[in-house]
């Protein structure tokens, strides 16, 4: 079972070879990297070219954006599961691929895995800045505000081909979108794996100004009722209230 990563990268010469560094450790020998680059002017080609081996995939051109992107590197992958890196993100530790495999393997009626995450300062990942612990899966959960993780998902390619790959009418909702599509619309089968899969560098589109966080929780809404969950504007408002336990941990 091959596990397809799927990298989108714009201007992202500063953490990129830490990304793919962190998938060349993975001790998982199946697998590949799918990178899809926007056309940076930044030094991040000359990156990529130096990691060329570590690549089965590499694409420069100009897109509508990192959902855009993520469509394009999804199409062009092989594997059988699809995990996303996020350029600033890297992977936990170098089990993380093996631990996913393990987890499709004990069940192949499985669809979906996901784990935990950890956002870490910037400049210093040691430093953890808040710990989203997942914890079990229950679909009334969305009903609540939860959802797993984005980076810490990994998804059956059957999947995108049944119900769609990222709806490119969001601008910050698209992966919230695809979660309630598949895991709350279209119930897939999920297992959790009660460990931190994927650190995430603190700086994400949606955080980055309150206008941005406004404009998220419109599409939120928006995810929510289109992907039939009751209450949406209630749902909403829970969503991000569910997170303050995560600065607390």
């Amino acid at each position: 079972m091959q596990i397809s990563i799927v990298t989108a990268t714009f201007n992202s010469e500063d953490f990129i070879a830490d990304a793919i560094k962190s998938y060349q450790d993975q001790i998982l020998c199946d697998k590949e990297l799918v990178v899809i680059d926007g056309k940076s002017s930044d030094r991040t080609l000359e990156i990529l070219k130096q990691n060329n081996s570590a690549i089965a995939t590499l694409i420069s051109e100009p897109d509508k954006g990192i959902y855009d992107a993520l469509n394009k590197g999804i199409g062009l992958a092989n594997g059988d599961i699809i995990g996303i890196l996020h350029s600033d993100d890297f992977l936990a530790h170098n089990e993380v691929l093996a631990l996913v495999n393990k987890k499709f393997a004990e069940n192949p009626n499985l669809d979906a895995v996901y784990g935990d995450l950890q956002y870490v300062n910037r400049q210093d990942p040691n430093k953890v800045i808040r710990h989203w612990k997942s914890g079990e899966y229950h679909l009334n959960n969305f009903k609540k505000g939860w959802m797993p993780p984005h980076p810490a998902l990994f998804i059956r390619k059957d999947c995108f081909n049944k119900f769609g790959a990222y709806n490119l009418a969001y601008k910050s909702a698209a992966d919230y979108d695809l979660i309630l599509r598949f895991l709350f619309k279209n119930q897939i089968k999920v297992a959790y794996i009660p460990q931190v899969l994927v650190k995430m560098r603190v700086g994400g589109l949606s955080n980055k100004s309150l206008k941005n966080r406004i404009n998220a929780n419109r599409e939120d809404r928006l995810a929510l009722k289109l992907n039939g969950v009751p209450n949406p504007l209630w749902v909403s408002v829970l969503k991000p209230l569910s997170k303050i336990g995560q600065f607390l941990r």
